[in-house]
C-alpha cells in the first residue's frame, strides 16, 4: 500500500489474491489493510493537507497536469494491467486510461473559478465575504468496473480543491489504481497527499469511513454499501457524495429510429459485459414497432463476439468474478420460473476457449411484464429484460416504478413527447436519442437509492468544498 511516499505493507501482515477473469489464473498478490492501517493513511493525509491547501491552486493544477500527462505516457501499460484485473477489452481500457486523464485536466481548469462571494449586510459599514475552501481529508471508495476512472474521477477535483486523498480501490481490481502511486512520485506529488490503500470494506473502508479526521467520503459502488457508509460516517456527519446503484430504463417511442434505436440499446446493454451503472438495464419498446425493432436488435445481439479480451475482434469480455456468474444464473433461472421467454443466450459459457474464466452469454428475454424480478433487480450483467408498452402514460409509470433512479434513456424524434419525459422521468441523467456515456462537464447524479451528492461538471467539483463565512465591520 502506499501510505505518506511510501509502499508498506499491512499491519496484520494479511494479503489477499487477485485474480484474471479471463482465466482465473492468480496476477498478484495485494495487502489486506485493516483499521490501523487506515489510521496510518488518514493522519498522513491529514498531516500533508496543511502545506497542500496553502499552495496556490494555479500551482495544485499544474502539477495534477503534470500527473494526467503521466498517465498518458503510461496509457499502453495501465490498459493492459485494467484487462488483466476486470477482464473488460483492451480498446475500453484504452478509453478508460484516457478518460482518468481527461478527469483529472478537467478538474485542473476549475483551479482559477473557485470564486466566492462579496455580499452586502444589513448593517452599515460591513460587508458579508463567503470564502469556499477545501474540505480537508477525503476518502474515496470505488468500484471494480472502471477502476482507473473513478480514482480520476475523484482525484483530480480533490486535490485541485486543495484536499488530500486516501483511495481504497476494490480487492477485485486495485493493480491498476496502485499504480497511480507510482506516477505520484515520479511527477512530484508530496507525500502525504495522495494515498492508496487496499482492504476488505467492512474493516479497512468502515475505519477510513468512521476515522474522526476524515472530513468527505465520495464513493461509487452498490446501494448497501453506500447506505453503511452513511451510517458510519453519522458519528462525525462527514460529508457524504454517493454514485450508486442503476435500473436503466432505454425507452424506444413508435416514432424513432429503429436502427438508431438498436444501436444505442446494444452499447448500452452489452458495454464492459453489462457493469456500467448507467447501462440499459431495462427495455420498453412501443407495441406497434416492437416487431420490426427485435428483429433489427436480436441480429445485433446475435453477432456480439464473446472471447479474449485483448483482441480487437471481441465485442465482449467476461464478468468480473465467479460470484457475478452466480448471480446471472440467478436472474435468468427466476425469470423463467416467472414465465419469461429466453429469446437467446441465458448460460455461462466453459466449454473450449471459456473452460477457465467467468464467462456469460449475451441473454435477452421476452414477454416479461413490469412485476417480475429481472425488472426491479440490478443485473449488472449482460442480461436484458424487454418489454412492450401502449402508451406514453403507461411507459412513464413502468420507468418510473422503481427504487433507482440514476439514468434513463429515451429514442424519439417528437420534441413534445421528448420535454415531457425529461420533466417526468424519476432519474438524475436522461438521454435523449443515444446511448449512456457521461461527459465531464456535466453533472453525473442519481435519485432515489441511486445516490446522493453527484459528480462532475461545477457542481460536482464544489462537493469538495464548503464554505466559510466572514462578517468584515470597518466602522
Amino acid at each position: 500500500m502506499f501510505v505518506d511516499g511510501q509502499w508498506i505493507n499491512a499491519n496484520a501482515g494479511q494479503t489477499v489474491e487477485v485474480l484474471n477473469p479471463a482465466t482465473e489464473a492468480c496476477i498478484a498478490t495485494i495487502q489486506d489493510g485493516d483499521e490501523s492501517d487506515a489510521d496510518l493513511a488518514i493522519q498522513a493525509a491529514k498531516k500533508a493537507q496543511v502545506a497542500w491547501r496553502k499552495r496556490p491552486a494555479r500551482e495544485r493544477a499544474e502539477l495534477m497536469r503534470e500527473f494526467a500527462k503521466e498517465i498518458r505516457a503510461q496509457q499502453h501499460s495501465l490498459a493492459e494491467l485494467l484487462v488483466r484485473e476486470q477482464g473488460k477489452l483492451l480498446k475500453v481500457a484504452l478509453g478508460e486510461v484516457n478518460v482518468t486523464a481527461s478527469f483529472i485536466e478537467y478538474a485542473c481548469d476549475w483551479a482559477r473559478q473557485m470564486d466566492g462571494d462579496i455580499v452586502k449586510s444589513d448593517n452599515p459599514n460591513e460587508h458579508i465575504w463567503i470564502h469556499k475552501i477545501p474540505r480537508g481529508v477525503v476518502v474515496a471508495i470505488t468500484a471494480w468496473n472502471f477502476p482507473l476512472a473513478l480514482a480520476g474521477r475523484k482525484i483530480g477535483p480533490a486535490l485541485v480543491a486543495g484536499n488530500t486523498i486516501v483511495v481504497k480501490p476494490t480487492s477485485e481490481t486495485p493493480l491498476a489504481t496502485l499504480e497511480l502511486a507510482n506516477i505520484a512520485q515520479k511527477v512530484g506529488i508530496p507525500d502525504g497527499v495522495l494515498n492508496i490503500v487496499t482492504g476488505g470494506g467492512r474493516t479497512l473502508g468502515d475505519a477510513l469511513v468512521k476515522h474522526p479526521l476524515t472530513n468527505m467520503i465520495t464513493m461509487t459502488g452498490s446501494t448497501p454499501a453506500g447506505q453503511a457508509i452513511i451510517k458510519s460516517a453519522s458519528a462525525n456527519l462527514a460529508h457524504v457524495q454517493l454514485e450508486l446503484g442503476g435500473k436503466a430504463p432505454f425507452i424506444v417511442l413508435e416514432d424513432a429510429d429503429l436502427e438508431q434505436a438498436a444501436a444505442a440499446a446494444l452499447h448500452s446493454r452489452f458495454d464492459n459485459c453489462g457493469q456500467v451503472c448507467t447501462c440499459n438495464e431495462r427495455m420498453y419498446v412501443h407495441e406497434n414497432i416492437y416487431e420490426a425493432f427485435m428483429t433489427i436488435f436480436l441480429g445485433k445481439v446475435k453477432a456480439l463476439r464473446v472471447g479474449d479480451p485483448m483482441l480487437d475482434s471481441t465485442d465482449m469480455g467476461p464478468k468480473v468474478n465467479a460470484r457475478e456468474l452466480e448471480t446471472m444464473e440467478h436472474l435468468v433461472a427466476t425469470s423463467l420460473s416467472e414465465g419469461a421467454t429466453l429469446a437467446f443466450g441465458g448460460k455461462r459459457l466453459n466449454q473450449g476457449e471459456f473452460a477457465n474464466g467467468y464467462w456469460f452469454e449475451p441473454t435477452i428475454l421476452t414477454d416479461v411484464t413490469q412485476k417480475m424480478t429481472i425488472v426491479h433487480e440490478e443485473s449488472f450483467g449482460p442480461i436484458l429484460p424487454v418489454l412492450k408498452f401502449s402508451t406514453l402514460e403507461q411507459v412513464i409509470d413502468y420507468a418510473n416504478d422503481c427504487e433507482y433512479g440514476l439514468a434513463a434513456m429515451v429514442c424519439t424524434k417528437d420534441m413534445k413527447t421528448i420535454m415531457r419525459l425529461v420533466d417526468e422521468l424519476e432519474a438524475g441523467e436522461i438521454y435523449i436519442n443515444r446511448g449512456h456515456g457521461e461527459q465531464h462537464q456535466g453533472f453525473h447524479n442519481g435519485y432515489k437509492l441511486s445516490g446522493t451528492g453527484g459528480e462532475d461538471g461545477k457542481y460536482g467539483f464544489e462537493q469538495y468544498l464548503e464554505k466559510k463565512t466572514f462578517y468584515v465591520n470597518f466602522d
